[in-house]
């Protein structure tokens, strides 16, 4: 991911922790280990039901982390910023 980030050394160091947050969700409920087998339904999978709970800051950051892995996967998803999940 290197290649596409830019910015403070702090905003790296973020998009590096989620990146590797959004991975290990993705690994536990679909059992791809790997970025590169993700489909783009893993990554709305992630920002729709992974981060419900959290602020909506947080939800941003978490998007724009996976639009820098859409970035350097090559590929080019729209990923949309996730609302949170109604309960009724």
């Amino acid at each position: 991911m290197a290649s596409v980030l830019t910015g403070s050394h702090a905003t790296r160091k973020r998009h590096l922790r989620q990146a590797k947050a959004i991975q290990a969700a993705i690994a536990n409920r679909w059992h791809r280990e790997n970025p590169w087998t993700w489909q783009q339904k893993h990554l709305e999978w992630f920002l729709t039901m992974q981060t419900h709970q959290n602020a909506q800051t947080t939800r941003s950051y978490y998007l724009r982390t996976a639009r820098l892995v859409v970035a350097r996967l090559g590929r080019h998803w729209q990923l949309k910023a996730a609302g949170k999940v109604g309960t009724g």
